[in-house]
């Protein structure tokens, strides 16, 4: 069995994929079989042709690169695509991890980077371009404080204050001398708490308010 990897190039710059073919063709273990500038064409290349790799562009005349790699992966799951592309955006980077892309990375990359990355996903690895990678952990991270932002946006900012002395394990009678809060409305604000939280008691609030890092969302009494 040949360990030659067979690539297919999918991008509607035909410089483009003259360079890539360039590049690509000097190395002894990868080989060029054919080339694609749509959608379309890409599926029929990859069905004749059947490629180990596809490398992707993410924008083309068609349909978008994205869509191209999901049918191909849905057809062909043997057949690794790896997107190459201009566009570093966060949004484009998890459509083409959920469309099954194998790796995600940037026309800028270096000849080696590129190289490496092409064995890497042929040899069934994921690659991220690091300016990519930064990208998708900044966005992941902004999902994770709308997340916990979003825990406590039906509490007030008086339940809160609430919440964040159940959290220390405060009695009601406690609560209501931290706050100047008489002990009967403190325990109909730990109530509502609980209602709007969906938790049955005192240490399952005090749990969601630790894990969704309630002190982020209250100011000092």
């Amino acid at each position: 069995m040949s360990n030659t990897i067979r690539l297919l190039l999918v991008d509607d710059h035909q410089v483009v994929r003259l360079g890539l073919r360039a590049l690509l063709s000097a190395e002894s273990d990868l080989q060029v079989v054919g080339e694609a500038n749509s959608t379309a064409e890409a599926l029929a290349q990859v069905e004749s042709l059947r490629p180990e790799v596809v490398l992707m562009d993410v924008r083309l005349p068609d349909q978008s690169g994205i869509t191209a790699c999901q049918r191909i992966r849905q057809r062909w799951p043997e057949v690794q695509v790896l997107m190459l592309t201009s566009f570093a955006d966060e949004d484009l980077v998890l459509a083409a991890i959920k469309a099954g892309a194998a790796g995600y990375v940037l026309k800028q990359v270096g000849t080696d980077e590129l190289i490496k990355a092409v064995r890497a996903v042929a040899q069934g690895d994921a690659v991220l371009d690091p300016a990519v990678t930064r990208k998708l952990l900044a966005h992941v991270r902004r999902a994770g404080q709308e997340a916990q932002a979003a825990a406590f946006r039906d509490l007030s900012e008086r339940e809160l204050q609430v919440l964040a002395q159940v959290a220390e394990g405060k009695t009601n009678a406690e609560i209501g001398a931290v706050l100047m809060l008489g002990e009967k409305t403190v325990r109909n604000h730990v109530s509502t708490i609980l209602a709007k939280l969906g938790c049955t008691n005192r240490i399952e609030a005090a749990t969601y308010a630790v894990r969704n890092h309630l002190e982020r969302y209250t100011h000092e009494v």
